[in-house]
């Protein structure tokens, strides 16, 4: 669960990252890079759909500047997995409210990834 978001900042699980994270259902967390800092391209999103998850939850920063490509948007939605972009804390509450609820859905937990940056 993500416990606090702030402009270059995010909690998770107690502990804080200082760059863009991809965090899973497993409570994993791993580092999010991307050639171009505001764009998403279908090599930024790959490690994740590659996970087959149910939803990809992109925040695209604190004012919006990331912006998903557009091949790399038909990548995603082609493998069947739902989408959802916003910027980064909208993104976060959705990713939180999405992940408790499945949990609270005995046998129903959803797939989720959150792919996060945090700044700009």
């Amino acid at each position: 669960m993500i416990e606090e978001y702030r402009f270059g900042s995010i909690t998770i699980n107690q502990r804080n990252y200082n760059h863009d994270v991809e965090i899973r259902w497993t409570d994993e967390v791993l580092k999010w890079e991307r050639e171009e800092s505001h764009l998403i391209d279908i090599k930024a999103v790959e490690r994740a759909v590659s996970q087959g998850p149910d939803t990809i939850i992109i925040g695209t920063g604190e004012s919006g500047l990331a912006k998903l490509a557009k091949e790399a948007e038909k990548f995603i939605k082609e493998k069947g997995i739902e989408l959802i972009i916003d910027k980064t804390g909208e993104a976060i509450r959705t990713f939180n409210i999405l992940l408790k609820d499945s949990l609270v859905e005995e046998g129903k937990q959803r797939k989720i990834i959150g792919l996060f940056h945090l700044t700009c």
